[in-house]
This record gives structure tokens, C-alpha cells and sequence, in this order.
């Protein structure tokens, strides 16, 4: 063991302490939505920054989950997530494994992929394509042009690499085939990366808006980020609830309560996926950070 000085531990205590300090930073935007979120009227009214409710109020709440955009976009982007995570593994994936082989142009196709790192073709092109292709105005417009992240897929090509090659010929001198070898033998070793991997898609996936307001016509098929969009940002909480929703409220919650709510009910189900995927996760960031 390494013997700690005294100014080691004063070291240590001095990163907890500042650690300490920048996480409460980090969490007080949190606490305020949380709390503006649970605020009455009144709480709105009299005071500028809030970090807890004096009267608790739940008709924030009441308006978003009484309306059915706001509860059909949630479904269309957990949709979005969902298929587009599977999607966007899947391809990743394959391709990722087809580059560790020694196959007729993996060299050129490693190269483009690379070039489109460095080189990228802008919104235009992507929006033609996207046109062209028949994807305007479908939930596939939000799925497809994204699948494959360039970076993904090169860190996952290199994990690929790193599991041991004697594995692979073993299965394939028993008969079996490349597919077969890559479900059974390449991907349950794959779990740290690909439960990683698979979590950073579902992030992107799942705030996606940008694209949402660029390709889809129907409002019916907004993700949820779009529609945040229009409540905080277009300050339209009413016409985008309904109005026929803030009627069913004699005293109709405050339209910054509505915001937060909203916000609060758009972060929360991609913030509980965390702690099921923590333990692959803390092995999956450090893929390819240490050698040998």
C-alpha cells in the first residue's frame, strides 16, 4: 500500500468539498423545476426563485396528463426510443463486426466511415435525402438518417477487436457460421459496450426535436421535445394542451407552472433508465482506455 501524506488526505478533502460544491450546482436547476412545478399561484407570484413550494399545488400536472397531445407525443417519442435504439444498435453493431473481418474493401468502407467524422454533409443534403427517400412527415424520419453514430461505431469496432481471436476461429472450425458466431460468442461479450452504446442513442433519440420540427407536418406526430418546445419556448401551453383542457380548472395553473411540469415529465423516464444500466455503463466508458 501507498503511504498517504497529510497533504493527500487535505488533497482529497479539498476535490470532495469542490466535487461537493459543483454537484449542488448541477442538481439547484432540478430542484427549481421541481419545485416552480409544485407551486401555486400565489408562490408564483410573490417570489422570483423558488426551491420549495409553500402551497403545493398538482393542477400543472392535472392539465399535461388531462391532455391527449402532450400523452400522444410522450408515446410517440418512447416509440422513437425504443425502435430507434434497437435500430441504431443493430446496424452499429453488424456493421461494426463486419469491419473486424478481413473482408474485400473493409479498408475503404473504414476509411468513409471516418471521413464522415471528419467531413460533414450538412442539413441540406441530409433534408433532401430525407425528402427523396419518402420519409417527409414519418416517425422513420426521425430514426433512419440518425442509426449509425461514425464515432459508435468505431469504438465499438475496436472492442470487437480487443476480444481474443481464438474465440471466433474456435467457432468457426465447429461449424459455425459468421452470424452465428457474432450472436453467440461476440455480442454476450459485448454487453459493457453495447448497454453503453445503446444508452447514448437513447439519450439522442429520446431529446430529439430539431428534426421533428424539420420533417414531420402533423402535429399528432411530435415527439415530446417538440411540444416542450412549444409550450416554453412558443409560451403556447394553452393551444398546445387544448383549450378545452385549462377550461376543466377554475383557477388555471400559471403557465410557467406548466413549463416546469412539462420539462419535469420530459426528463424523468430517460433519467430513471440510469440506475438499471449503471453497473454496464461505469465498464463501458472505459472501452479502450486501458491496453494489455
Amino acid at each position: 500500500m501507498i503511504k498517504r501524506t497529510p497533504l493527500d488526505r487535505a488533497v482529497d478533502w479539498i476535490n470532495i468539498i469542490l466535487l461537493t460544491i459543483a454537484a449542488g450546482f448541477m442538481l439547484l436547476p432540478f430542484v427549481h423545476i421541481f419545485a416552480v412545478s409544485f407551486s401555486s399561484l400565489q408562490d408564483v407570484l410573490q417570489k422570483d426563485f423558488i426551491l420549495w413550494p409553500t402551497n403545493w399545488a398538482i393542477e400543472s400536472y392535472q392539465a399535461i396528463f388531462a391532455s391527449n397531445s402532450f400523452i400522444r407525443s410522450i408515446l410517440v417519442t418512447i416509440y422513437i426510443t425504443v425502435i430507434g435504439t434497437a435500430v441504431s444498435l443493430f446496424l452499429t453493431s453488424t456493421m461494426a463486426y463486419g469491419l473486424t473481418r478481413n473482408v474485400i474493401g473493409q479498408r475503404v468502407v473504414l476509411l468513409l466511415v471516418i471521413f464522415t467524422i471528419l467531413f460533414n454533409a450538412g442539413m441540406i443534403p441530409v433534408y433532401l435525402i430525407v425528402k427523396e427517400t419518402g420519409l417527409m412527415n414519418t416517425l422513420w424520419a426521425l430514426i433512419i438518417p440518425s442509426a449509425i453514430s461514425s464515432f459508435n461505431l468505431i469504438v465499438i469496432r475496436q472492442f470487437f477487436l480487443s476480444i481474443p481471436s481464438e474465440l471466433t476461429e474456435a467457432a468457426l472450425i465447429d461449424g459455425a457460421s459468421e452470424m452465428k458466431t457474432f450472436w453467440s460468442i461476440i455480442l454476450p461479450l459485448s454487453k459493457p459496450a453495447l448497454a453503453t452504446f445503446g444508452l447514448f442513442y437513447a439519450v439522442g433519440h429520446w431529446n430529439k426535436y430539431f428534426e421533428g420540427i424539420l420533417y414531420l407536418n402533423d402535429a399528432a406526430k411530435w415527439p415530446v421535445q417538440v411540444v416542450l418546445r412549444q409550450i416554453v419556448i412558443m409560451n403556447e401551453a394553452t393551444s398546445t394542451l387544448g383549450a378545452d383542457v385549462m377550461l376543466q380548472f377554475e383557477n388555471q395553473p400559471p403557465p410557467a407552472t406548466i413549463q416546469m411540469a412539462a420539462i419535469l415529465v420530459a426528463t424523468l423516464p430517460i433519467l430513471l433508465v440510469y440506475p438499471f444500466l449503471q453497473k454496464h455503463f461505469a465498464k463501458g466508458v472505459m472501452i479502450g482506455s486501458v491496453k494489455g
